[in-house]
């Protein structure tokens, strides 16, 4: 298992206004998938896929469980 943190930057459009959008978000990573994340350098471009859920039942944090990482 793996666990880091990304974060995202990008301009997009809502209701014909452009906005900056910046966050961070915390990634768990098994399995297979994990020992491709482990080989990503830090400040590389990915794309990511998988599924957001509570990091707990009792949490309200939300984690990204990453299915799909390719490197652009």
């Amino acid at each position: 298992m793996l666990s880091f943190v990304v974060r995202h930057v990008s301009e997009q459009m809502e209701a014909e206004i452009r906005r900056q959008v910046e966050c961070e978000m915390t990634v768990v990573a098994i399995g297979d998938i994990a020992n491709k994340a482990k080989a990503v350098q830090a400040g590389s471009q990915i794309k990511l896929a998988g599924f957001i859920a509570k990091r707990s039942l009792k949490s309200a944090q939300l984690v990204l469980h990453l299915n799909a990482l390719e490197i652009i």
